[in-house]
Order: C-alpha cells, then sequence, then structure tokens
C-alpha cells in the first residue's frame, strides 16, 4: 500500500485509528488467498464445504436477510439534492454517529482492506474501490463480484481516485468474548457521501448491505458520478442478441424486481437461428462514445442472484453457472448439497432449513430463504458474451423497460423518441398483489428500476436521462414490455421464459427498419407478433382512453412526489 497516494494511506490509517483491529490483512486477490480464507471459514465453521467442487454453504442470522432500506442513506449537504424517494441526513450529523458506532469496532478481529476494480480491466470506463472491513464473508463475495487485490492497486498506482468504503459487523469480541457464526449488529446503518465519495456500512453482514462494491458504489456513489461526468449508472442487465443472418444488436433493460431481469439475460432461445448472450444481469455504466454511439459495460465480475424460483425449467443456464465455484448463502441444505423452492416439484427428504433446523415439509415455512442467493462467477457463464471484458464496452442500440402489469399495459410498445422513452422509464410500477401487499392493482412507481439506487433526486436523474440526446448521438431506441397481462379469468396470457425471445426479435426487427407498425399517441405497437398464442391479439393493443387515464395517473404521482423540480416533459 505504500504506492498509493498519501491521503489514501492516512484514510485507512485512520480506519485503524478509530476500529482498533487486532490485525491487519491487505487482500491480494490471489485464488490461493481466496481459498485461504474459505479453509479458515470452513474450520470456524461458519462455512461449509459441498460436494461439488469450489462450492460452500452459508446462512445468516435471520436478522440479517437482506438490504435494509430504512437504514440506507444519503448523505447530501442539501436535502433537497438527496431528494423525496431516499432517507436523507445531514453528512457532519451521520459523521458524528458513525464515529460513535466504529468506535473500537473491531477489536478482537482482523481488519481486511480490500482493493477492487469495478468493470474490465482494460476499459476506461471502470472505476477503482476500496472495502475496509471485518467480514471474511464480504472478501470471499467481493473476490467473485468484483476484480479484487493487486489489479485494482495497479490502477490506483496510475492515477485512478478509489470510492473508500468501511465496513464492519459491529461485533467486537472483548473480554473473551466467543465469535458466532454470523457476527452482526441489531443497529445497522448504510450511509452514502455523495460529495466526498464515501461510504459506511454497519452492522450488517448482508449482500447489498455488506459488498459495498455493488448497490453502494456501482449505482448510489456511481449514479452521482455518472450525473458529473456526463453518464448513465443503471440497474440494468446487458445482452448481445444476433439474428439467423448474423447480425448482432446488443440491449440494455431494467425491471424492478419479480419481473424476470435475470431469466431474460440468461435466455436460452428456441426460436430457430437467435443467440443471446449475457454481459451481464444486473448493472450497467454506459457513455456515449466518440462515434456517437452509447457504449456499456457490466461493472460487476460475477452474479449475486436469487436462489429460489432458479430451475432447469426457468434458467437452465444459471443452473450450469451454480454447478461448481459458487457461494450458497440462506438456502436450504440437502446433505453436502444444497436446495430451495422452485428448484423441483418433489422437495427431497431430510432437509436442514436455511436457519440450521430440520426442514418440516408439511410445515407453512419454506425450507430457503426468500431472499436466499448465490455468488457465482460471470466467467461460469455458458452464453457469456465474447465482447463482455472489451476495451470500448459494447453499443447499445436498445433500451428495454418492463413492470408487472395484469392490465393496461400492452405486450410490447416502442417510443417514438427519446423523451417517450425517457416518460416510459420515468413511469415503471408494478401492480401489487392483493394477497401480499394490498389493493389489487395498485401501482408501486420504481422509476427505472432504481428507486432504491439513485444516489439523488429522482427528479434530476429524470433531467439527466433527457440531456443524454444530443446532436451528433445516435440514440437507441426505447422500448418497454409487459410479460404479465391478464385475461377475463385472470390467468397470464402471454406465456413468458423462452416465449419472450419473439418480443426481443420483433424490436430487433424494429431497430432494423423491417416491421409493421400502428402509431398510437403513446408510441408504436406491432401490427403482429408470429407466435401461436391465445388472446395475442389482446395484449398487442392498447385501450387508448384507459392508458391516457394511467398516463394522467402517473402525471399526478410525478407532480405530487417531485413537484416543480421533475422535468416539465413529464408532467
Amino acid at each position: 500500500m505504500n504506492e498509493l497516494k498519501a491521503e489514501i494511506q492516512d484514510k485507512i490509517a485512520s480506519y485503524i485509528k478509530l476500529c482498533k483491529p487486532d490485525h491487519v490483512v491487505i487482500c491480494n486477490g490471489s485464488r490461493e488467498e481466496y481459498q485461504g480464507f474459505l479453509d479458515q471459514m470452513e474450520k470456524a465453521g461458519t462455512a461449509k464445504k459441498l460436494k461439488n467442487k469450489g462450492c460452500y454453504y452459508f446462512h445468516s442470522d435471520p436478522k440479517d436477510v437482506a438490504r435494509v432500506e430504512s437504514c440506507t442513506f444519503i448523505c447530501s449537504k442539501k436535502k433537497e439534492d438527496a431528494g423525496p424517494t431516499n432517507n436523507h441526513e445531514d453528512p457532519e450529523v451521520m459523521k458524528k454517529r458513525l464515529m460513535g458506532l466504529f468506535s473500537g469496532c473491531m477489536q478482537g478481529r482482523t481488519m481486511y482492506v480490500v482493493p477492487y476494480l469495478m468493470g474490465p480491466e482494460k476499459n476506461k470506463m471502470s472505476k477503482v474501490g476500496i472495502e475496509v472491513t471485518d467480514s471474511l464473508y464480504v472478501c470471499v463475495n467481493m473476490y467473485i463480484m468484483a476484480r479484487m487485490g493487486t489489479v485494482a492497486l495497479d490502477r490506483m498506482k496510475e492515477g485512478r481516485v478509489p470510492v473508500m468504503g468501511l465496513h464492519s459487523v459491529g461485533m467486537p469480541l472483548v473480554d473473551g468474548a466467543a465469535d458466532v457464526h454470523w457476527p452482526c449488529n441489531q443497529e445497522k446503518v448504510i450511509a452514502h457521501f455523495p460529495e466526498t465519495k464515501e461510504i459506511f456500512s454497519f452492522g450488517s453482514g448482508y449482500g447489498g448491505n455488506a459488498l459495498l462494491g455493488k448497490k453502494c458504489f456501482a449505482l448510489r456513489i456511481a449514479s452521482t458520478m455518472a450525473k458529473e461526468e456526463g453518464w448513465l449508472a443503471e440497474h440494468m442487465l446487458i445482452i448481445g442478441v444476433t439474428n439467423p443472418q448474423g447480425k448482432k444488436k446488443y440491449f440494455a433493460a431494467a425491471f424492478p424486481s419479480a419481473c424476470g431481469k435475470t431469466n431474460l439475460a440468461m435466455l436460452k432461445p428456441e426460436l430457430p437461428g437467435w443467440k443471446v448472450e449475457c454481459v451481464g444481469d444486473d448493472i450497467a455504466w454506459m457513455k456515449f462514445g466518440d462515434d456517437g454511439r452509447l457504449y456499456a459495460i457490466n461493472p460487476e465480475n460475477g452474479f449475486f442472484g436469487v436462489a429460489p424460483g432458479t430451475s432447469e425449467k426457468t434458467n437452465p443456464y444459471a443452473m450450469e453457472i451454480i454447478a461448481e465455484d459458487t457461494l450458497f448463502t440462506n438456502v436450504a441444505l440437502n446433505g453436502d448439497d444444497v436446495w430451495w423452492e422452485g428448484m423441483s416439484e418433489e422437495v427431497p427428504e431430510g432437509l436442514i432449513n436455511w436457519k440450521g433446523e430440520k426442514h418440516d415439509k408439511n410445515g407453512d415455512s419454506p425450507a430457503s430463504h426468500p431472499n436466499a442467493r448465490f455468488t457465482a462467477p460471470l466467467s461460469r457463464c455458458p452464453n457469456i458474451d465474447p465482447n463482455t471484458y472489451s476495451e470500448r464496452g459494447v453499443p447499445i442500440e436498445g433500451i428495454i423497460f418492463g413492470g408487472r402489469r395484469a392490465s393496461v399495459a400492452p405486450l410490447v410498445i416502442e417510443a417514438k423518441d427519446w423523451t417517450m422513452g425517457t416518460y416510459y422509464g420515468a413511469s415503471l410500477c408494478s401492480e401489487k398483489t392483493a394477497a401480499a401487499e394490498g389493493t389489487a392493482g395498485e401501482l408501486r412507481h420504481d422509476p427505472f428500476a432504481m428507486l432504491p439506487f439513485c444516489g439523488y433526486n429522482m427528479a434530476d436523474y429524470f433531467s439527466h436521462w433527457l440531456s443524454m440526446e444530443k446532436q451528433g448521438r445516435k440514440m437507441p431506441k426505447i422500448f418497454s414490455v409487459n410479460w404479465f397481462r391478464k385475461d377475463k379469468d385472470g390467468k397470464f396470457i402471454w406465456p413468458g421464459y423462452l416465449e419472450n425471445m419473439h418480443v426481443i426479435a420483433w424490436m430487433f426487427a424494429s431497430i432494423e427498419g423491417t416491421v409493421d407498425q400502428v402509431e398510437t399517441p403513446f408510441g408504436f405497437l406491432p401490427k403482429d407478433i408470429p407466435v401461436d398464442v391465445k388472446n395475442l391479439k389482446e395484449i398487442l393493443a392498447i385501450d387508448e382512453k384507459e392508458y391516457a387515464l394511467e398516463q394522467a395517473k402517473i402525471k399526478a404521482y410525478f407532480k405530487e412526489t417531485f413537484g416543480d423540480r421533475c422535468p416539465k416533459a413529464f408532467l
């Protein structure tokens, strides 16, 4: 670390002084180091080695199982810069609170300094970070999810300035206290400082709370950097699509949770002659090049996917990915293998549930937690795109937004221009279900699928998207999809999954200019999609009065939520 700038060394020294660890380890990111960490955790009983090569099992404290949005803050100097959709705290007030929480928090533990690179090694869009943590679970997951160690330090020596992050599980070992299998603290805080590009995370050892390169850096902090520097940091998958004639186009797509994002990223098309290849399943950084095209990279180097519901039927590629070198968290144990709901129709006998208890097949509790995860290397993806690690990125020609809608929204619609397409993203929403979330049909707004992840005022984020359109740029076409339209009997009209390829093929042809379209005030609809689906015409059209009524409600939401800061084009 001596090669790093003095201010970075001083920052790390200040963390050591504050947290008071017993030992400090600078991670080099080698495979040997990674395996050594896993061996250490297995010996301590916090990880279990599974039968498949390189696979390990973890289960968390039941109080630490997911992102904690209520404890996540944007600490901008001005409250209005955080906006109405974020929790805000004054930076000085939050720093004072954090100094109290972190004081002595690593006593009895080892501090790990994790340098990491987000993005392909030679790509100019890639950025560096340093996460300082007392969690080996974080270290092994960051090894998979980012490019960790020497590769990042080399970029810092070249002058790239890292986003600094301090993380602790918040459980010091003092006065001979014994460790537990999943240390965490009842008090949790995840604080982002957009002006200084710093992240502090206390109390949680889980996922997006603790892997600071993921949502914290790659979206919340990166979105503020993108606004300042003129690019886009998005909660989007990236795929390359090749038609039977060998032409290839890249798409980026944003979906709220439970809308088929990962399945689309790993789509295995049965449409003859078509091929879909995955660049990334979760995050896209996009920037216009000198040639006027929009180029995208996947800043991550792995998959942090939801396990329940993943199967050979829904996502065969994902099942192939996780066969080796995968970390599983909060799934069920099936001997020296894993299982989760949806993996098979039959529930195996003798399961150990995610809490470490014998599973009752006849009970109401699931064997795996609904947010159970797998962490697997991007390199294991069988349909990985050959340009994933390109020095320039991949050129995006189509952008897709999609939500879960039982009515109103058609299967697919194309925006007439960039402003209308940006509005599609801003108005993205899904319907709540009566059983789980309240009144059926009530809209849950999630603009750009970024509601929990935008690091600044969402109204300014809309304006930033609108500002991307400039003379000489080749703007991607923008589409909106809805796989979840229902008929009068409450049954899904569109089969989804592999059949989604028919819609992607229509978008591809639209970009090529080879499809017939129906013009409406709200965009272009397909005249037809060649697939045998009952009631297809019902979801290829819109009721203009019904659609206009909904747009009025969405505009009212914009006005009520964002006020005069919302772009006038949306009001």
